[in-house]
């Protein structure tokens, strides 16, 4: 089923993208890891056979993205699936060398970037993108001057917020390809026990406690992968919780805001005009009301 399928796991040393390309690799899918650190990324690579591959690059740096852009186009002839996880759920505020939030780089940019620089082969190769996120984006409160740097930094709500910035371009990616043949997804894999926003301390602990009642990854993984083998059955942009499509909550539905968002995104990322967002839907022709007097 899976023969000659090349999948990019973005984040796959550990943690859910570990599990998910484990569960590619058992079906018999080529993955290539991205992973940020190279010993680690070997190791993987090593335990999953099968021809898998690496490619190493930091997702926080914006350089970096550019440089695994360039790292798949030369190792990849073909890229049937490509998986968004890598993600980071910061426990302080961190700023990279290009001045912003760590996690708003991750989460949010990373994934944008990588959609457009790798845009001509998802389109030639009809890819099916996967992008992970999490049930906390409702949460989200987008300040768009303050939220790209860190200047509303919080331990939780920065996490659910650059979700929500992500997710807020998912539906705009879907409309821009619509006529290519990609499909793009968002998807919630359930409340999962990884290492995902662990500390130090008390409340560390009392976290791990807690943890040990949740999911492992590998039943984690199994939503994310079995969408990516689902017929083509509904519209593209959709967002999933585990293995259902839902409604997306309204914080994360407005048009307007998700225009600014990606429009703010490409000035970050320096992608130019080409990577205009789509327009906005056309509402259709408006309906004029009939004349009482007539």
């Amino acid at each position: 089923m899976a023969d000659n399928i090349t999948a990019v796991v973005t984040g796959g040393t550990r943690g859910i993208g570990r599990a998910v390309a484990a569960e590619f690799a058992r079906r018999g899918v080529r993955v290539v890891v991205v992973a940020r650190n190279r010993e680690a990324g070997e190791r993987t690579v090593a335990e999953l056979g099968g021809g898998a591959d690496l490619v190493t690059g930091d997702l926080s740096l914006l350089s970096d993205v550019r440089a695994v852009a360039d790292r798949l186009l030369e190792r990849c002839d073909r890229i049937d699936v490509l998986v968004h996880n890598a993600g980071v759920w910061p426990t302080r505020l961190v700023r990279t060398a290009d001045a912003l939030e760590e996690s708003f780089t991750v989460n949010h940019l990373a994934p944008f970037l990588l959609n457009h620089l790798l845009e001509e082969r998802l389109v030639a190769d009809r890819t099916r993108i996967v992008q992970l996120t999490a049930g906390l984006y409702a949460k989200g409160q987008l300040d768009l001057r303050r939220t790209p740097t860190g200047a509303d930094f919080h331990r939780i709500r920065t996490y659910a917020t650059t979700k929500l910035a992500n997710l807020l371009t998912v539906p705009l990616f879907a409309r821009r390809w619509e006529e290519t043949g990609i499909r793009i997804d968002a998807i919630h894999p359930g409340v999962t026990n990884t290492g995902l926003g662990d500390r130090g301390g008390v409340r560390g602990l009392v976290l791990k406690g807690v943890k040990r009642a949740w999911a492992p990854p590998e039943i984690a993984a199994l939503p994310v992968v079995r969408l990516t083998f689902a017929p083509a059955d509904g519209p593209s942009g959709r967002y999933f919780d585990c293995e259902r499509p839902v409604d997306l909550d309204p914080v994360a539905t407005d048009e307007g805001l998700a225009q600014v968002v990606w429009e703010q995104a490409v000035d970050l990322t320096d992608l130019g005009p080409a990577a205009a967002p789509p327009p906005l839907p056309d509402p259709g022709e408006p309906v004029t009301p009939p004349d009482p007097e007539e």
